[in-house]
């Protein structure tokens, strides 16, 4: 089984709950706004396609968007290219 990828599982699970609730870049550079934490939208885009952002603001992003679980599941083998 390949190694698990957590900067492409929090991207994915921080997109994932977007998409959920139809919201864009643009929405949840507002609602972190009303949280005290000031992001452009570029570089909202940016950090969330790198999956390289810390465990405070992936927080921050899914208390923004209104998420109040997250099902983490056991790494699944990812097919080859």
């Amino acid at each position: 089984m390949p190694a698990a990828r957590p900067a492409e599982d929090v991207k994915g699970i921080l997109k994932a709950e977007l998409k959920r609730r139809g919201m864009t870049y643009a929405n949840l550079v507002e609602r972190l706004a009303e949280q005290g934490v000031a992001e452009t939208e570029a570089n909202l885009r940016n950090k969330i396609s790198r999956g390289t952002f810390t465990a405070a603001f992936f927080l921050q992003c899914l208390v923004a968007i209104g998420c109040e679980y997250v099902r983490i599941e056991p790494p699944r083998p990812r097919p080859e290219n």
